[in-house]
């Protein structure tokens, strides 16, 4: 890998950021690295809103994909918001991660409400932008009056075309939704506020009269001259003192720039817009750079709508890259006239230019075919291959991260067992209790004891792995929680770490923000789990890496668990859920969306410490930790330790969303093949629940390997229940998963059943 010399930071992920990263996907550029802050890794299109409102598209047609298009780009995602900008040191400090330098920083993170005084707006209105804020908004005021039966009156702040469009997607939703259910929707209300002299200001006549038709058809009130003055619970009052009474208010209004651009020394506008010249290069600072809404161009000012963003794309990509090596910089001209097509709420819009306006059916298909245009141009990337091949020899040049790089079971098993001539790998006494019945290291576990202290028993373990994200605080967080696992699987409480740092080959400043941002992960993860970290190594590599030692203590007289102790009934219970092997496999070849894999690493990224404390309570005979086996692997040794037989119910295995899907899709980990062959009983078990009839992509999953994966339990029957509550209640995705057979203990005799 050739190290970065030069830093790229993109904050924010809007309209002119994805054409960025689109961009440098399609052309690399050779010495950059590009970093994406955000603080969602969706995009909304604010074209298609007022069709995803109307119900003509769902959440995934109208929203950009940040995850697989940084993977495209070769661009780091760390998902943060900014609080500020440090332009003499180049840095971006976030709300939660460290900061993160910058040689050459772009802004595009949109506009804020504008309140503009307004006595409980910020209180009780629903503001349209930040859009990405909005939509999930919508959804629960939606639900909520679709499931109510009583009347209700909904307004909209802003007559300007946002305003409009909004207002009648949002009554053909639900007019739509209350008729579909056998409904009347004549008790809706919906009103439109508007401060000049009626809606649509600054369009032309035709579109003006176009739209007073279809909103006088809709039922809509128009309150013109109606600048707001106050928003309460019930109600909304003009500076003039009229009132009207609503139960829901809307809010499309001039959108605001946030605060910290002028805190943080940025030459402002006067309404606190960043100012940038013809380039997009702030007049303040020639490393910085902004487009969208939260920029305003000095000498050509225009409205904060998203087609100016779009059109900023390709020029703001190419001064980037200028910026970055040294080449004179692209002058951007935006348009004057621009195509504006509104929709009217059912399928059917108005296009207007300059004094032109038309409507009907085929303007809305018209609209929705360049949308969809637009659209596919960062959804249909290239699938990530191996070098030099296709897809389907990623495999090969795509080694899985975290614990998917772990060396397989069978080789494990060569290998600490010794081959010829060969002294085999000492285990601690305690721990080769747990292989008596079998011989060698299938079945022991990675932690080991040290020499017992009067008070406590010491404990220590050690696991590391290539960083399975980009980002080094979050992989840092995540391996010292993967490393923990081992010690909450013996019931022992985390007290100390050393780590052991491998960085690749990269300019000296560089490689100390990239150690400073993987160790403040590690510090933050330790403080979560109540240990310190005592001491360290690093060296260079080829690629990062990162491994961690912990120890551990229990209090003395108090048994550790082990993976052996499983009792005839008891129920087996899963603390997190599975998946994270074939996200990271998805997320490698650009497949995975990016909710799915942001829901893996915050599953990542929690400590185990109080799921082990709840089994910990309620009885637990035999826990370990699921990691670089799978579900499937890891049951098998409890079961051979413990002698016992057992049923497996997949039904009951609770999945990160999107792992089922991958799984179908023919995604797995590469570390599948070797999981497979080191437990063939539990292989032939899972192939006689596919005979019967379970989908065939379990094979991908139930050997997945999982990094900071959850506990797996035995607790006695009459408990498991209220330990699953428990556990559900201190946010972990729990579930009885299986069940121990009735019956004795059979030293070197286990069985699975997979139903």
């Amino acid at each position: 890998m050739t190290p970065p010399l030069h830093d790229i930071v993109l904050l924010g992920g809007g309209h002119a950021h994805v054409e960025v990263l689109r961009a440098f996907g399609m052309r690399p550029q050779a010495r950059v690295r590009l970093t994406l802050i955000g603080r969602d890794i969706h995009t909304p299109y604010s074209g298609m809103l007022p069709g995803l409102v109307a119900g003509h598209y769902d959440l995934d047609e109208t929203h950009i994909d940040l995850a697989p298009l940084c993977r495209f780009a070769g661009a780091r995602l760390y998902r943060d918001s900014a609080v500020a900008v440090d332009p003499v040191a180049r840095l971006v400090h976030c709300a939660e991660r460290p900061p993160v330098h910058y040689d050459t920083l772009s802004i595009d993170t949109g506009a804020t409400p504008s309140f503009a005084g307004v006595e409980g707006a910020a209180e009780h209105v629903i503001p349209v932008k930040p859009i990405d804020r909005f939509a999930p908004r919508w959804n629960a005021l939606r639900e909520a009056l679709l499931q109510d039966d009583g009347p209700a009156s909904i307004g909209v702040v802003g007559a300007g075309a946002g305003g409009v469009e909004l207002l009648l997607a949002v009554r053909h939703a639900l007019c739509g939704a209350l008729q579909a259910a056998g409904r009347d929707a004549g008790g809706l209300r919906f009103h439109l506020f508007a401060a000049g002299a009626g809606p649509l200001p600054g369009a032309n006549g035709g579109a003006r009269r176009i739209f007073a038709r279809h909103l006088a058809r809709a039922g809509v009130q128009v309150h013109a001259g109606f600048r707001v003055a106050r928003v309460g619970p019930d109600a909304v009052t003009a500076e003039d003192g009229r009132s009207v009474a609503l139960d829901h208010v809307l809010w499309v209004t001039d959108a605001a720039a946030a605060a910290w651009p002028r805190e943080s020394g940025l030459a402002c506008s006067d309404e606190g817009f960043i100012l940038v010249d013809a380039t997009l290069r702030s007049l303040s600072h020639r490393e910085i750079f902004a487009a969208g809404d939260i920029a305003t161009m000095r000498g050509a000012p225009r409205p904060k709508a998203g087609v100016f963003a779009v059109r900023q794309g390709p020029p703001l990509a190419a001064n980037l890259r200028a910026a970055a090596t040294g080449a004179p910089l692209r002058r951007h001209r935006p348009q004057r006239h621009y195509l504006s097509l509104i929709s009217t709420g059912p399928r059917h819009a108005v296009a207007l230019r300059g004094p032109f306006a038309v409507e009907g059916g085929w303007v809305w298909r018209w609209k929705d075919r360049i949308d969809r245009r637009f659209m596919q141009r960062y959804a249909d990337l290239p699938e990530m291959a191996a070098e030099g091949g296709t897809p389907e020899d990623a495999a090969a040049g795509m080694r899985c991260a975290g614990c998917g790089g772990k060396v397989g079971h069978a080789v494990l098993v060569a290998g600490l067992g010794g081959g010829p001539g060969v002294k085999p790998v000492a285990w601690d006494e305690a721990e080769w209790e747990d292989a008596a019945p079998l011989p060698g290291p299938a079945v022991r576990r990675a932690t080991a004891a040290a020499p017992p202290a009067p008070e406590r028993q010491v404990w220590a373990s050690m696991d590391g792995f290539r960083l399975p994200v980009a980002d080094p605080w979050r992989s840092g967080r995540i391996a010292v929680h993967h490393a923990m696992s081992d010690l909450h699987a013996m019931g022992a409480q985390p007290s100390a770490a050393l780590v052991f740092a491998v960085l690749p080959d990269m300019p000296a400043e560089k490689q100390a923000e990239e150690l400073g941002q993987l160790m403040t992960g590690v510090r933050a993860a330790l403080d979560a789990e109540g240990a310190v970290l005592v001491g360290g190594h690093t060296a260079e590599g080829a690629e990062a890496m990162l491994a961690v030692a912990v120890t551990g203590h229990l209090p003395a007289g108090q048994p550790p668990w082990r993976k052996g102790g499983l009792q005839a009934g008891d129920r087996l219970v899963l603390t997190r859920p599975l998946g994270t092997g074939i996200l990271l496999a998805a997320a490698m070849r650009g497949r995975a969306r990016g909710r799915w894999w942001h829901a893996a690493l915050e599953a990542m990224c929690r400590p185990q410490g109080p799921a082990a404390a709840v089994l910990r309570r309620f009885g637990a005979t035999a826990v370990t930790d699921v990691t670089g086996y799978g579900i499937g692997g890891h049951l098998a040794e409890m079961l051979l330790a413990s002698g016992r037989r057992a049923e497996l119910r997949l039904d009951a295995l609770p999945l990160l969303d999107g792992a089922a899907e991958m799984a179908a899709a023919g995604i797995a980990s590469t570390a599948l093949p070797a999981a497979l062959d080191g437990f063939p009983a539990v292989a032939l078990a899972l192939e006689e629940a596919i005979v019967a009839g379970a989908p065939a992509w379990w094979r991908n999953l139930l050997f997945d390997p999982q990094t900071g994966g959850g506990l797996l339990a035995g607790l006695p029957e009459r408990k498991a229940e209220a330990a699953v509550a428990q556990l559900r209640m201190i946010g972990c995705e729990a579930a009885v998963i299986g069940q121990v057979a009735a019956g004795e203990a059979v030293a070197g005799r286990w069985e699975l059943v997979i139903r």
